[in-house]
């Protein structure tokens, strides 16, 4: 769907309104907030767009764009108000400003969310027979649970395909193609999948929105059938040209059929299905030099998605790249040769570190050794490393390095610390929870398992009290990484970090900073920061850093936060980002009272933007009491097609198949500074994390 300006960061945050933009495929996922339409893709018709050249996006049309340089991801969820990006060219900013928390909080946030597991696994409806018994927070509703197979079978999967044969509205059919792929098909009794066929015909749509798609719903839908298909696609050979039916498949195209090759690897059983997806991705990376970076930049970060066996197999029978598909070890011996290649354009080799820290877990200390030591040569004192790339190597090392006395881990520790005085302002930024990461997690090597917590736990507390103001946030989100990630690993977070947060949410009236203090003690759980955060609900006016807040007491279990949270639902149709955060913490405090509400709202809601937080919220808080609502609004021709669209979104929400959102794997410690439109835009909002 189009015409939203994408989530409510660089909207409601920063006080300019919305505008008219183009959205992608199924509504905005992200950007990095969550305000989400169906539709949108690569706008305008069916010609297969020329080869980009230099340049910024343009919007996407018959004629084909002008090159996208790197794109500007969408804006966070309440970034701060009124703060822009610096300018480029000496005159005004240009655009919010992408070094701030709320990006990475955006990016990063759904596996410290985990909210379908508290949708489905727990909590007790407010008003039910078990709340009024004083087991509301021991028992469970019945009907707060997922909505049942036969439900989703035999009323909401119907719905959708129907809507996918009779309707031509684009918002309509990419809505309903993300919904039918996000819940998944049982396959016939000759294991074919139903939905895969008939996403495969939309791949040749006249509408290029639509056509990409359906190639990344194959994706979502990870059913090893459509490789074939998207390796076509990714080709642009005479047998992918055929299936779009043009004399070239579009890059955008190419592009999600990469994305789309990615997800089915993350996900299939097969290792013969994984050497198969590698060695296409590789081949797509050594081809076309002039190829547009949207393509390869797809690859790439699909490649870190589809890790090999451990162990040594046979190389993939005739593929001229067939030697890199022996093992995880020679995948990632080629991801690191791609790296250190400076001949590959810097916007690409910037996601092969993300790739590489992604395909590591399970590998053996000696492969991990020589990935660190490269990265940590980008990062040296006299390194002429693009900026782009350094970020990824700040990012990538705190995926890979932990706490124990191992020489390579302490070098890491050393090298972030630095880098978090010496770097440009994102890295400096990242540098925070690259070490936070690195300080929670115990190493299995040499000496104290935990080592260096104490060390970045001193950092992070000193930035954290005499930092530059624009770094104490990121210090304060940093030191609860660093607590959740050792509460993950069964130790003990530190009582002092714990207080330092209390203390700074208690003092702190910035509703820029505010936020990022109550994330911080929201994602350890602290129970004693309860009291003085629903505090702040009440004292801080500002939308953004109230959604922030409000989120904080459902990752803490405030319960006495739900009666004044569901105000704000209640009193938020016209504010989309503060309620769409606002059902995020509803969510995760299993409360469910407002449902049948929000789908009255959402029937009668009329501008873009409140449709698509509404439809959010309800996938946020829905359970099998919004189906046949959202069924009825989807068959009702007397309401907009947009309308409508939004219905298909939001039973894909409740029906979703995975806990995590499907693009979390892409999402989560992926540099969006070094993105392209295809990844995620914020003047067009067609990216693949630009998709709910």
């Amino acid at each position: 769907m189009k015409k939203l300006l994408l989530t409510g960061a660089f909207v409601a945050a920063a006080g300019i309104g919305f505008q008219d933009i183009s959205l992608g495929h199924g509504g905005t996922y992200r950007g990095p907030g969550d305000t989400v339409p169906p539709g949108g893709g690569g706008g305008g018709g069916g010609g297969a767009p020329s080869t980009p050249g230099p340049g910024g996006p343009s919007s996407p049309g018959p004629s084909g764009p002008s090159t996208p340089a790197p794109a500007t991801p969408g804006a966070p969820a309440g970034s701060p108000g009124g703060r822009k990006g610096p300018s480029t060219s000496g005159g005004a900013p240009t655009g919010p400003d992408l070094t701030v928390w709320q990006f990475w909080w955006g990016f990063n946030k759904e596996p410290y969310l985990n909210l379908k597991s508290h949708i489905h696994d727990g909590g007790t409806l407010t008003g039910s027979d078990d709340w009024f018994l004083g087991q509301g927070e021991k028992t469970q509703a019945k009907d707060a649970l997922r909505p049942s197979e036969e439900v989703i079978r035999n009323r909401v999967v119907p719905a959708l395909m129907k809507a996918l044969k009779n309707e031509n509205n684009n918002d309509i059919l990419t809505g309903a193609l993300i919904a039918l792929a996000k819940i998944g098909d049982a396959r016939d009794e000759t294991g074919a999948s139903a939905f895969e066929r008939e996403f495969a015909t939309f791949l040749d749509h006249s509408s290029q929105e639509v056509a990409e798609t359906a190639a990344v719903a194959m994706g979502i839908l990870a059913n090893d059938a459509s490789v074939p298909t998207l390796l076509h696609l990714l080709h642009d050979d005479d047998t992918g040209r055929r299936l779009v039916k043009a004399n070239e498949v579009a890059y955008r195209s190419r592009a999600f059929a990469a994305y789309g090759l990615g997800l089915i690897g993350y996900r299939t059983a097969d290792n013969s299905v994984r050497q198969e997806i590698v060695a296409g991705l590789i081949e797509t990376l050594e081809g076309e030099r002039l190829s547009t970076r949207d393509v390869k930049v797809g690859a790439l970060i699909a490649l870190g998605l589809v890790p090999l066996d451990v162990a040594d197999a046979e190389p993939l029978a005739g593929s001229e790249h067939g030697q890199w598909t022996v093992s995880r070890a020679k995948q990632l011996e080629y991801c690191l040769n791609y790296f250190k290649d400076t001949e590959n354009h810097y916007m690409i080799r910037a996601h092969a570190p993300t790739a590489m820290a992604r395909l590591l877990g399970g590998t053996s200390a000696e492969q991990k050794e020589p990935v660190a030591t490269a990265l940590l040569e980008a990062l040296g004192k006299h390194s002429k490393t693009k900026s782009q790339v350094q970020q990824t190597c700040v990012l990538a090392l705190g995926a890979i390095g932990d706490a124990d006395e191992d020489p390579i881990d302490e070098e890491i520790r050393d090298t972030l610390l630095r880098f978090s005085e010496d770097g440009d302002v994102q890295s400096r930024n990242f540098c925070m929870v690259a070490l936070a990461q690195v300080g929670g997690t115990p190493g299995r090597g040499k000496g104290d398992p935990l080592a260096g917590e104490a060390q970045v736990r001193k950092a992070l507390l000193k930035k954290l009290s005499r930092g530059k103001s624009a770094m104490r946030p990121w210090a304060g989100m940093a030191l609860g990484v660093l607590g959740r990630r050792l509460i993950d690993n069964d130790q003990s977070y530190s009582s002092d970090a714990a207080a330092a947060l209390r203390a700074k949410i208690a003092d702190t009236k910035r509703p820029d900073e505010i936020g990022a203090y109550c994330i911080g003690a929201g994602i350890t759980g602290d129970e004693e920061s309860k009291p003085v955060v629903l505090k702040k609900l009440g004292e801080i006016s500002q939308e953004d850093a109230r959604g922030y807040i409000a989120v904080a007491l459902g990752l803490m279990n405030a319960r006495d936060s739900i009666e004044p949270i569901q105000e704000i639902v209640k009193k938020s149709k016209y504010k989309a980002e503060l309620l769409q955060q606002a059902a995020i913490a509803l969510g995760l405090l299993g409360d469910k009272d407002l449902v049948p509400e929000l789908v009255d709202m959402l029937t009668g809601a009329k501008s873009l933007a409140s449709q698509a937080a509404i439809s959010s919220a309800l996938g946020f808080i829905g359970d099998a009491r919004s189906i046949d609502p959202l069924i009825s609004m989807l068959q009702d021709g007397q309401i907009t097609d947009r309308a409508r669209g939004f219905a298909a979104v939001a039973l894909g929400l409740v029906a979703d198949k995975e806990d995590l959102p499907w693009n979390a794997k892409i999402a989560v410690d992926t540099n969006y500074r070094a993105s392209t439109s295809t990844l995620t835009s914020a003047s067009e909002g067609t990216g693949i994390l630009d998709i709910l």
